[in-house]
């Protein structure tokens, strides 16, 4: 009873820091809201329907997020990266490291251009054409950002309170402010369409894909883009007709598609900068003296391949302990941890043989 006592103690305590964290973030919003938009002066009540939707789901992307750094493994993973970042050592040997993996893993994302160049220019558009989107809506949304009418035709920019240009409207620079998001949408509705066709066509993406998990984000942001470009041409060629009933079904596809974000397929957008410390940690282990079993070896107990990095056995063992799970095979024969994959699947094999006997083959 105490043991199970303490198990809920300490599954409760990443719940309840993660609680505390997605609060001070909510709070951190509010106040960034708060001075942005000079005391809400700014901040424009058309669109208090995103702000609000926006301030929940960062609420639940902070609270999730903080669970799953929170897990022993990804846990050890994330220490690892921070400290092998901030180490001068690993600063002078890898200056260029951190920036190409920021591009090959995120912005570039060429790992995936070797699956197929049309995946590539898929995943590309599509996070683009979200990421850009974002950065033009939310500072509207939350007051940050703002136009004001000036004689002569002109417009005058303000980002935070503080005037930044000024423009006229008709001119190139005009058309491309105002009509930006009209640009993403485009950019986000080819990748979209290929996706899409690739997730109908492809047999093995039938077998294995869900309606809610893999094609309800893809359709929910093909509504946003349709209504969004939509309301672009009720104002520029419809006479405004139609114009409020498009503006109301796409703030409501928008506040779904933000209040799913944290439990959806597209968590892994914020998800998937951790993997740069994932890049450092496994390229400074691999340059690392390999971890020594036998004597002045390093290599598998069974078969002398060299293992990893004497810091990545630990963690892998140090993880297992910490999940409760021991893999010692008795006798000299050491620890599951101490043999290569190939040789893990042999012992497992030889295992089942003797279990079985006969009935194994």
């Amino acid at each position: 009873m105490k043991r199970e006592i303490n198990t809920d103690m300490a599954r409760s305590r990443p719940a309840e820091l993660a609680t505390v964290i997605a609060i001070i973030s909510a709070v951190v919003l509010m106040l960034l809201i708060f001075v942005g938009s000079r005391g809400m002066r700014d901040f424009d009540s058309a669109l208090i329907g995103y702000a609000v939707a926006t301030l929940f789901a960062v609420v639940a992307l902070t609270y999730r997020y903080a669970l799953w750094i929170s897990r022993p493994p990804t846990w050890r993973y994330f220490r690892a990266g921070w400290a092998n970042f901030f180490s001068w050592r690993n600063f002078r040997n890898y200056t260029l490291l951190i920036p190409k993996a920021w591009w090959t893993d995120i912005f570039g994302q060429t790992f995936i251009l070797k699956r197929g160049l049309r995946r590539w220019i898929t995943h590309m558009c599509i996070f683009w054409g979200v990421l850009l989107s974002l950065a033009i809506t939310l500072p509207l949304t939350f007051g940050w950002l703002h136009f004001t009418l000036l004689p002569n035709s002109q417009y005058q920019l303000w980002f935070f309170g503080i005037p930044l240009l000024i423009f006229p409207i008709s001119s190139v620079i005009g058309f491309a402010i105002f009509h930006g998001l009209d640009f993403t949408a485009l950019l986000l509705m080819v990748g979209l369409l290929l996706a899409l066709w690739r997730r109908i066509t492809d047999a093995g993406q039938l077998a294995i894909q869900r309606f809610g998990f893999d094609l309800l984000p893809l359709v929910m942001l093909v509504a946003i883009s349709v209504t969004g470009l939509a309301l672009t041409a009720s104002s520029s060629w419809w006479g405004g007709r139609f114009y409020w009933f498009l503006s109301l079904t796409h703030q409501a596809v928008v506040v779904v598609w933000l209040l799913s974000l944290p439990f959806g397929k597209f968590f892994h957008i914020i998800e998937r900068p951790a993997s740069i410390g994932v890049s450092l940690y496994q390229t400074v282990n691999q340059d690392m003296e390999h971890y020594d079993i036998r004597p002045q070896t390093g290599r598998c107990r069974r078969c002398g391949q060299e293992l990893p990095s004497e810091q990545f056995v630990q963690d892998l063992q140090a993880v297992l302990g910490d999940l409760g799970q021991h893999y010692d095979l008795g006798g000299d024969r050491g620890a599951l941890q101490e043999y290569c994959p190939t040789c893990k699947r042999v012992l497992r094999g030889e295992a089942y043989y003797q279990l079985m006997g006969k009935r194994f083959l």
